[in-house]
């Protein structure tokens, strides 16, 4: 065997640690979670107001489009038209436009979306409507939503 020069030598270390660094990185982009994206890209640069603290003062909230985060929890299970964003024990429910875009029925986790809040009393057929649409859960004769033109969920979630 030949031993290597000095110079040699540490042209090896460099490739090594270039290297070790290349494949490194490339592991780190692949373990950083995605957002799976669904409508309209949500706003850049703004904060993301919880839901919970949306709920807890509607009135500075309802009306104005904002970026709300929580979790979807439950998805509408007819045409994926729907999500349930809950958050610390508060939820609302988020319309995807009028139909304009759907989600697959079985995403859940953390989210992020971008509409307008409202309060919306239901009429018993809503309720009906709204329960055949469900995974079982009772809906209330009052709930807040959300019309949303763009919406984003964590795509390696693994508590959903």
């Amino acid at each position: 065997m030949i031993a290597a020069t000095p110079e040699e030598d540490a042209g090896m270390r460099r490739w090594a640690i270039t290297g070790m660094l290349f494949f490194t990185g490339a592991a780190s982009a692949a373990a950083s979670p995605q957002w799976e994206k669904f409508g309209a890209d949500l706003p850049q640069g703004g904060m993301a107001v919880s839901l919970a603290t949306a709920l807890a003062d509607p009135a500075a909230h309802v009306g104005q489009a904002r970026v709300f985060s929580g979790r979807v929890v439950d998805v509408c299970q007819k045409k994926g038209c729907w999500v349930m964003l809950e958050d610390e024990g508060q939820g609302a429910r988020v319309l995807l436009g009028d139909h304009d875009f759907y989600v697959p029925k079985d995403v859940r986790g953390p989210a992020q979306v971008h509409g307008v809040l409202s309060r919306v009393e239901l009429s018993a057929e809503a309720q009906r409507h709204t329960a055949q649409e469900t995974s079982g859960a009772a809906v209330p004769d009052v709930e807040y939503r959300i019309v949303a033109d763009g919406v984003q969920v964590l795509a390696d979630d693994e508590g959903a």
